[in-house]
Parts: C-alpha cells; sequence; structure tokens
C-alpha cells in the first residue's frame, strides 16, 4: 500500500470521526414515568431535544434561553392561528413536550393568558428542569388529561393548540368528533383551533380525521410544511371563507407587528389548502370507535 494511500486513508478515516462527534448528543436526562420513557438530549450546539424513547421522534427543540428559536418546521407554521385571532386574550395549548410554543407565545404576547396541559406529570417537571420552562402569572401548567381539562372548562379561549399528537400514536380520544365538539364549545365565538397532525404517510386515520375535523367544525384550513411530514389544520367554529392569498397577507403582518424571526406570511403561502371537499370514502372518529355512516 503507497504512502499516498495511507494518507487518504487516515485523512478518510479522521473525517469520519469528526462527523461523528459533529452528530453525537449528550444524553442529560433518561427516565420513566407512568405514560413514556422520557430521554434528553442536547447537541454541540446547545440544542435540546425532548424524546420519548431512544432514538424515537423529536417531540420538541429548545435553545435553553432563546424562545424565539423554533427549531421544528411546524412550530412556526403552527404559530398561523394567530393570524385569524386579532387579539388573543386567552390560550389554550394541550400538550406541553419541551414549551417551545407556550413559551414563544410568552416572549411575543406577554399579556395572553396562557393555559398548558399534559397529561404526564414527568413531562412538566423535565419542561422546567431541562428546557427553561417557567410557570408565571399569567402562564399555568396543568398535569391533566387534555380532553377533560376542556370538557371542565367554564373560561372560553381564543385560540387553543392540538399538540398532542405523535407520528404513530394518536390518542384516540383527542381525535373523535365528540372531543372535538367540545373543543368548538371551549373556543370563543371568533376562537379557532390550531392542530398539528401527521400527515397520511405516517397516520393511516389522517383522512378520517380531515373528515372529522369538517364534520366538528365550520371551516378547516390545511397547511402543509415544507419539508416536514406535518399537517397543520385551522379549524374556525364559524363561516369565514379564507384565500391563501389574505390569510398570507395577515400571516406576515402578524410576523412583522411582533418581530417574529421568520416570515410566516411565506409559510402560508406555501402549504395552504381550504378542505371544503368532503371525502365520502374518509369516515367521522367516534367514541364508540365505529365510524359514523356517511350522509
Amino acid at each position: 500500500m503507497t504512502r499516498r494511500l495511507h494518507l487518504l486513508l487516515g485523512l478518510a478515516l479522521f473525517l469520519a470521526v469528526c462527523l461523528v462527534a459533529a452528530n453525537a448528543e449528550t444524553i442529560l436526562y433518561e427516565g420513566k414515568s407512568a405514560f413514556n420513557t422520557i430521554v434528553v438530549t442536547e447537541d454541540e450546539h446547545g440544542l435540546r431535544t425532548l424524546l420519548f424513547e431512544k432514538d424515537g421522534a423529536r417531540q420538541s427543540v429548545v435553545k435553553p434561553g432563546d424562545p424565539d428559536h423554533l427549531e421544528l418546521p411546524y412550530t412556526r407554521v403552527v404559530m398561523t392561528g394567530l393570524a385569524l385571532c386579532d387579539d388573543p386574550r386567552r390560550v389554550l395549548v394541550v400538550g406541553l413536550g419541551g414549551g417551545t410554543i407556550p413559551m414563544f407565545l410568552r416572549k411575543h404576547y406577554p399579556q395572553v393568558a396562557i393555559d398548558v396541559v399534559d397529561i404526564d406529570p414527568e413531562v412538566v417537571r423535565v419542561a422546567k428542569k431541562f428546557f427553561g420552562f417557567r410557570e408565571d402569572a399569567r402562564m399555568r401548567a396543568h398535569a391533566a388529561d387534555g380532553r377533560r381539562f376542556i370538557e371542565q372548562t367554564r373560561q372560553p379561549y381564543d385560540i387553543i393548540f392540538l399538540d398532542a399528537f405523535g407520528p404513530d400514536s394518536i390518542p384516540r380520544h383527542l381525535a373523535t368528533v365528540e372531543f372535538l365538539q367540545s373543543v368548538r364549545r371551549a373556543l370563543t365565538p371568533r376562537g379557532l383551533v390550531a392542530g398539528n397532525v401527521w400527515s397520511r404517510s405516517t397516520n393511516r386515520q389522517y383522512d378520517d380525521m380531515v373528515r372529522t375535523y369538517q364534520e366538528a367544525f365550520s371551516e378547516l384550513y390545511v397547511i402543509r410544511i415544507e419539508g416536514a411530514g406535518n399537517r397543520i389544520f385551522i379549524a374556525l367554529p364559524r363561516a369565514e371563507r379564507v384565500t391563501r392569498q389574505d390569510l398570507s397577507k395577515r400571516a406576515a403582518a402578524i410576523s412583522k407587528q411582533h418581530g417574529f424571526r421568520f416570515d410566516l406570511g411565506e409559510l402560508v403561502s406555501w402549504g395552504f389548502q381550504a378542505a371544503r371537499e368532503k371525502d365520502s370514502q374518509s369516515q367521522i372518529l367516534t367514541d364508540q370507535g365505529k365510524p359514523n355512516p356517511q350522509e
């Protein structure tokens, strides 16, 4: 073997080691709760990731101390709901994770009262210890079942963010028409729902979920996310026809007004779709576990 070949092989090995080191993540925490195996990692850039199993899907990615850093694309697009709610006063987030969404909202909407619900009290503890999530006079975390919390609420919300779904683990009781009807009742007349849902590539119930949202709400808009398998559902409890151009314009204005690091208008324009056609082959998900027949 020639000296030159030795040098090339050595260089290749060195680069491979550097690449592995660059991609290496340190495990900061691993523990079991009543619901999940919770794993927290940190990379060389200081980004912390929440997983519910080793090598599982990323539930949250947070840069501690920087609530403006929205690493996962869906966390930016889900803010589209803000463009359809002129002056939110009360917001509910179902699914805390690392606290990405509520911390961003707290930064840009400091006067809004924010409730965050997560079924797993250990997730709440981990979000506080490792991701910088903090409660204050206007932001409260509740360790409770999201459906029961919504069904028992007495003060309506302007926006409800539903972010409790994984790519292959959809709590059925948070996807049925009965649940969505209770969500609708928990909204103000000018309120809306912004739901993070995985697309049909990994979610076999995706088309049924679209149909179920259509049954529970007066309007449904779906926003695709470039480079990700998520879809954002924007559901309204009222008839309000919104075009791609109109929503994009309103989203861009919100971004500028509140100083977002990204142009929400561009994200809306790329992925907007009005979901008005009802697929006769899709089913309405119900609590009974049997789909309602199409009418």
